[in-house]
């Protein structure tokens, strides 16, 4: 077997002249893969392991390369390991050390795979791990929010459309629609691992290989469900990748949406919270500042999500099948996405830590802007047979009346209710209270306190 001088490109016996400085510059990848080291590692373990059972190579020479390889990821936990831009990419690295250590027996590790296979093995390991950690925040935020839901169930405040007034409901019931949000989240994470849990070792450059592999084999020790079906798809397949941007980004759009509420929350017009020195910054300039910085941090950081999502869209589009250098940015893209994603849901999970509700001024404004007049309606159609169309009419009427006299409508009298509407008893006087129409609302996924204590009661059994 012909040596590989370990100062050389792989390719050099085909390429006589050295790459000029700029390509050597673009054509590395480094700085980013090396991320990647762990699982690279793990793959070749594993590889060798094969080889060395289909009798591919000797066991020798497998426990060589094994040392070799626990050696070198030893240096790396270590930071003694020099990664070099000469060798381009985490594999050409880590081989090269790995001839450095154990001499020509370091050249069998290729044997019957390519880069093309081994970064998308890589890749595909590591995208796994990610999905687990995210999975794992997002656990312990959805937590969060169930305390801070189960201490406010009678936390009455308004429900909004368009920002107006709507209908009263529980604080708790409000946060818990975030916990539905965070639910798909970890659900499409979930979907994610079964789409991308083909194995894809083995497919070598785009074609397969002559040599008697076990796809099988390396399937269930690298915790693959199934080897993938076609060799050419194989390196081509970026879908997983476009999966995992996906969700981060439809994760990060949550986020953002939670913290845009907050900051309106928080501002002077509304006062509908408080938000702890922890969590808030001041100003060079006005002394009695306190701006809600992380809140608005984290809704700034969705914008970046949506961007990796559709570079990597804008990537692929026009890419024809097999492996093209365009693809070398796709890791870059997903780290971004990651570091930006683990980093937005710490700090969420601070900031809700570190906020307290203001119950008086929530209940203040929740007696503004008439918000049980649906509640008036209901109450004349199932007392008085008045179509709803009829009863809102009526409605309307009532809710002008007070409007015109500058009172709510639980200060309306009887005896003014009936100048309207004759047929009406004293029993609609309860109507007026904010409890019993938010208790009324008993229907599945409504906002009655019944209810919410029930849903806190089943996630509580989920995230124990």
């Amino acid at each position: 077997m012909a040596k590989n001088k370990n100062n050389q490109a792989i390719w050099n016996k085909r390429i006589k002249k050295n790459s000029s400085l700029l390509f050597q510059e673009i054509g590395s990848s480094i700085n980013v893969d090396k991320r990647l080291f762990k699982e690279d590692i793990k793959g070749s373990l594993v590889h060798v392991e094969m080889l060395s059972k289909q009798k591919i190579i000797s066991l020798k020479t497998k426990n060589k390369i094994i040392k070799g390889l626990k050696k070198i990821e030893k240096e790396i936990f270590q930071k003694k390991f020099i990664f070099s831009k000469k060798y381009e990419d985490i594999h050409m690295n880590i081989e090269k050390r790995l001839f450095k250590l154990i001499g020509d027996d370091a050249g069998f590790i290729h044997t019957a795979r390519s880069r093309n296979d081994q970064v998308i093995t890589d890749f595909k390991l590591w995208i796994k791990s990610a999905n687990s950690q995210l999975d794992k925040k997002l656990t312990k935020l959805i937590k969060t929010i169930l305390k801070i839901a189960n201490n406010n169930i009678q936390t009455i405040m308004p429900g909004f459309t368009h920002l107006k007034n709507a209908q009263p409901v529980s604080l708790a019931h409000y946060l818990l629609a975030y916990v539905e949000m965070f639910e798909r989240d970890k659900k499409r994470l979930l979907n994610n691992l079964e789409n991308l849990n083909e194995n894809p070792l083995g497919a070598a450059a785009l074609s397969g290989t002559s040599f008697n592999i076990d796809r099988l084999f390396t399937t269930k020790k690298l915790g693959f469900t199934k080897p993938t079906n076609n060799s050419i798809d194989t390196v081509a397949d970026r879908d997983f990748v476009l999966d995992f941007l996906y969700t981060v980004s439809v994760c990060s759009l949550h986020i953002s949406r939670i913290a845009e509420e907050l900051i309106i929350w928080n501002s002077d017009g509304f006062d509908l919270i408080f938000l702890s020195d922890k969590v808030v910054t001041g100003s060079s300039i006005m002394p009695q500042k306190k701006n809600p910085d992380p809140l608005e941090y984290l809704r700034g950081k969705a914008g970046g999500t949506f961007g990796n999502l559709f570079s990597m869209l804008t990537i692929l589009k026009g890419l024809p099948l097999s492996y093209f250098k365009d693809l070398q940015d796709d890791k870059e893209i997903v780290f971004k996405s990651f570091d930006t994603l683990d980093s937005c849901l710490s700090i969420l999970n601070e900031v809700l830590n570190n906020f307290k509700p203001n119950k008086l001024k929530m209940l203040k404004l929740a007696n503004k802007g008439f918000v049980t007049a649906t509640d008036l309606a209901d109450y004349l159609v199932k007392n008085h047979g008045q179509s709803f169309r009829k009863a809102y009419q009526t409605t309307a009427i009532i809710v002008n009346y007070a409007e015109k006299s500058k009172i709510k409508l639980n200060e309306l009298s009887l005896k003014e209710l009936q100048k309207i509407e004759p047929n009406l008893k004293s029993n609609v006087l309860n109507i007026f209270d904010l409890k019993n129409s938010i208790n009324s609302k008993k229907s599945f996924g409504g906002t009655s306190f019944n209810n919410i204590k029930k849903m806190i009661k089943k996630y509580k059994k989920i995230y124990k």
